[in-house]
């Protein structure tokens, strides 16, 4: 990349950035929400899990540790989801799992959360000391039965008994909804659909609802009007948004999630992931991008963006791919992790 094309890039961000700024201000002066007033954004790191998962090539054990490692103790990130608990016939680069989650260095104040889709998976994670679980429905007939094999209320129905031992061991949990703006099989999704599952979701005891774009297929406009169905039952507080941006819309979709009050994103360093079971999904929106937007909109997320723009550009060449975050490649060009935001 050359110096004009990497100034480019970095006169596009900063321009991007005022207009957020400008917006998100204006929102505030509006705003009569409490739960939307609050400063503090809270960034879930998904790329060890959700951003390596459909990585073709078999990722070494010790690197997938040293990124959870660094990802902690570097970029000081407070959420990471480090592994899913899942059949290796169906996730093989999951397979190592529990090796993954014994090995990590586990720093206080940092929650190491992992996918567990059924019982067998949770006792698995239970005893390699899992601190928070996830489980994941859909909005989606089709991608439910495409991805776990049973329909959505028999998804819900077996979640239940997973719920229950979580709770005896008093572990929370948290809830996915996938296809909540589109399916790859099915196309465009009710928001009522997906208001129905996240209150099903709620309802079992999962203490927070994510809410996945899967295929990043969804605009500003059907963000906002999925949310607003789903906000009539989930209270904002217990509502994360999952964007993909396959389509270039993920920072969008983001802003319009916080604009209703949402202070939870789930993002992946380096814009890693994808899906195994939607076709055509790139990866999540990049932790160093959503980063820095929210830095720049005076929001406080408590990641040391230098050394998050380091980790990315790392994990991106030891998986030899091109770093999928334009932060990370500006600042790159620029000198690594230079930023005044």
């Amino acid at each position: 990349m050359g110096p004009d094309e990497v100034r480019a890039i970095a006169i596009s961000f900063l321009s991007l950035s005022l207009v957020y700024q400008s917006r998100i201000a204006n929102y505030r002066r509006h705003s009569t929400s409490s739960s939307s007033s609050t400063n503090r954004v809270k960034i879930v790191e998904v790329g060890p899990r959700d951003g390596l998962q459909n990585e073709k090539q078999v990722i070494p054990t010790p690197t997938k540790v040293a990124l959870i490692n660094r990802l902690a103790t570097e970029a000081t990130l407070s959420h990471i989801e480090a592994t899913a608990f899942v059949s290796p016939k169906w996730v093989p680069q999951m397979a190592d799992n529990a090796a993954v989650l014994s090995s990590i260095t586990r720093v206080p104040g940092v929650t190491y959360s992992v996918l567990t889709p059924n019982v067998k998976g949770l006792e698995g994670a239970l005893q390699a000391g899992v601190g928070e679980v996830a489980i994941f429905g859909a909005a989606s007939e089709a991608f439910s039965r495409k991805n776990i094999n049973c329909s959505i209320e028999e998804s819900l129905a077996r979640f239940q008994d997973v719920m229950r031992v979580a709770k005896e061991r008093n572990v929370p949990v948290r809830g996915y909804v996938s296809c909540v703006l589109g399916c790859p099989y099915e196309g465009s999704v009710k928001p009522e659909k997906v208001a129905d599952v996240a209150a099903k979701l709620l309802a079992m005891g999962c203490h927070e609802i994510s809410l996945g774009d899967t295929i990043g297929v969804g605009t500003p406009g059907a963000m906002a009007n999925m949310l607003d169905h789903v906000l009539k039952v989930v209270p904002v507080h217990q509502v994360a948004v999952h964007c993909h941006d396959t389509y270039g819309q993920a920072l969008a979709n983001v802003l319009v999630a916080l604009e209703k009050g949402v202070r939870t994103v789930d993002a992946s360093v380096a814009g890693l992931g994808g899906c195994p079971y939607a076709k055509g999904a790139s990866g999540n929106v990049a932790t160093e991008d959503v980063v820095y937007m929210l830095h720049g909109m005076g929001y406080e997320t408590g990641v040391d963006l230098g050394n998050l723009v380091k980790i990315g550009n790392w994990i991106s060449a030891e998986l030899g791919r091109e770093n999928g975050s334009k932060v990370g490649k500006a600042l790159a060009g620029a000198g690594e992790g230079k930023s005044k935001l």
